[in-house]
């Protein structure tokens, strides 16, 4: 999972250096993920087209004990994290980063936030609530669910991001720090370190693009 998202990672790099060095002045993002093709007939015509990886249908729990679906997400651009409330490691980088993004964007309709919890023991709505006020959020525009394991860490997958339950790892729980840039068809669209200043800095950049783009 990590190398396959790296893989990814490498290819959307590549893809900004040839934009850039091709002088265009409209940029886009790519689309990162597995693809398929199908075919189709119109008008007596075999049509090709390309499926590309999209995040599935879910369902999860909010900090105000509401149910959240993908239907929230539908027509909005969002970035989607996991981390968990007592993380002593990366969480506490990546959450204050993100809320940059999320001050900077507040407000905004086109945009939402995302951040799924991965103790599924002890983060309950009411602890995602305590968290969610202490840094900083004020209305739903950025919401913190929590769900049942499997659904949790399988949702994690469809987002390319690594996620493991691990009584050896700080805090118990093992996982990758990206914020996962979502477009307005479910499509991955770019991932960045949430814990580096520099990969926050090109998601601000891509943001811009990505909404031009919708």
């Amino acid at each position: 999972m990590r190398r396959q998202l790296i893989t990814y990672l490498s290819i959307l790099a590549l893809s900004s250096f040839f934009v850039a060095c091709s002088g265009k002045s409209e940029k886009k993002l790519p689309i990162i993920g597995e693809r398929t093709t199908e075919e189709r007939v119109v008008d007596g015509k075999t049509v090709v087209d390309t499926i590309y990886h999209q995040i599935p249908s879910f369902s999860f729990i909010n900090q105000d004990s509401v149910e959240i679906t993908d239907k929230d997400f539908d027509n909005k651009v969002y970035v989607a994290n996991f981390f968990f409330t007592h993380c002593p490691s990366i969480c506490p980088t990546m959450q204050r980063n993100l809320l940059k993004v999320y001050e900077k964007y507040k407000d905004d309709e086109q945009v939402s936030f995302l951040s799924h919890s991965i103790d599924f023991k002890y983060d309950s709505p009411s602890v995602l609530k305590s968290y969610a006020e202490k840094l900083g959020v004020t209305n739903k525009q950025w919401q913190f669910v929590t769900g049942e394991k499997r659904d949790i860490y399988g949702i994690a997958d469809k987002y390319l991001v690594y996620t493991k339950e691990d009584e050896s790892a700080p805090g118990g729980y093992d996982h990758q720090s990206y914020l996962v840039l979502i477009d307005s068809q479910k499509r991955i669209r770019g991932a960045y370190d949430g814990t580096s200043d520099e990969q926050v800095a090109q998601l601000f950049e891509d943001l811009e693009i990505l909404l031009k783009e919708q």
